[in-house]
């Protein structure tokens, strides 16, 4: 029997339960009292467990090299910057993701926010609140440029909707999908010159040391004037005081926000005054199905690992490794 520990938020139901009780392994569900950002409670938190179904805590060296029972890390969803991968390959620790769940939600969330924000939401629902009826005209969304930055599942996802409201969509990608692009008529361009094209601009890449504040106060002056920029992605792709900046001058007409450089946002975050702000909490991948097929996904990843299998496609580390072995 293995011990498996969920930390990612929403694990208390799901298919996960069943799929390893059973097979006969435990599956408990972290105190959720528990400061997880906290290398030294986190360490304790997961001593007991073989295998962890983890949010989006970090795991930096010192808890990798801490935990000398830990032998899986299965992120529910598909970002894993916050894990300290080399460490996970120094003491054996297989890092896997759940590609392909929540690829739908995202985008529609993207898309919602851009509905929201291209028609003057949230300041329309404030100043109706205080009884102020401005009517002002806006652009229509129709017809607009939507430059997605990145196009894989989940800028696909949001691709097809972006046409489906008639709007232009082009994309950068550093690895473009030549067979999606050419079946649905998408123009790949250079970073810069979706930059310029752009009155949308949705954020669908990594974080990675190459794509950390890649918007900035240097790529905004190559927007146009009244941009609208979301992300959904990971908060660090954004340099937060250069775009509060933007928003508070009006060259950055407005922004939709699920992701920070620190989560949860600090109540006394700017971001948090601006009417021209639509900001969530990290929930764009978060619907009733991907919530099932993601906490199915991990528990799969778990139990081939246990019979030797290996899935490819989930996992993040390990290149180049044929020898890997469960090992108690």
């Amino acid at each position: 029997m293995v011990r498996v520990l969920c930390t990612a938020l929403n694990a208390e139901s799901g298919p996960h339960f069943d799929l390893l009780q059973s097979a006969g392994h435990d599956c408990v569900v972290v105190d959720r009292s528990l400061d997880l950002w906290n290398a030294n409670v986190l360490t304790q938190a997961i001593a007991d467990y073989d295998a962890i179904i983890a949010g989006s805590e970090p795991y930096p060296e010192e808890v990798i090299r801490n935990s000398p029972r830990l032998r899986v890390l299965a992120r529910a969803g598909v970002g894993f910057d916050a894990i300290n991968v080399p460490a996970c390959d120094q003491h054996d620790v297989v890092v896997a993701t759940t590609p392909g769940c929540n690829h739908h939600s995202v985008a529609e969330h993207a898309i919602a926010m851009l509905m929201a924000l291209g028609r003057g939401f949230p300041a329309l629902d404030q100043e109706a609140r205080r009884g102020e009826w401005n009517r002002n005209p806006l652009p229509r969304v129709w017809g607009r440029t939507l430059g997605l930055v990145g196009l894989g599942r989940i800028g696909q996802a949001t691709a097809v909707r972006g046409l489906g409201l008639g709007m232009n969509v082009v994309a950068y990608d550093p690895f473009p999908p030549q067979q999606f692009c050419a079946e649905h008529r998408i123009p790949m361009r250079s970073l810069e010159d979706l930059f310029r094209e752009s009155d949308f601009i949705s954020l669908h890449l990594p974080m990675s040391a190459e794509t950390r504040h890649l918007i900035n106060e240097n790529s905004i002056q190559t927007m146009k004037d009244g941009v609208v920029i979301i992300n959904t992605a990971r908060g660090p792709l954004i340099d937060e005081p250069a775009l509060i900046a933007a928003l508070q001058s009006g060259r950055v007409r407005a922004a939709g926000l699920d992701v920070f450089e620190t989560e949860p946002l600090p109540v006394s975050s700017p971001l948090l005054q601006m009417p021209n702000v639509m900001v969530s909490g990290h929930v764009a991948g978060l619907d009733n199905e991907s919530h099932d097929a993601t906490w199915e996904m991990g528990a799969d990843i778990i139990l081939q690992l246990l019979a030797g299998k290996w899935p490819a496609e989930c996992i993040q580390n390990m290149r180049g490794r044929s020898d890997w072995k469960w090992q108690a």
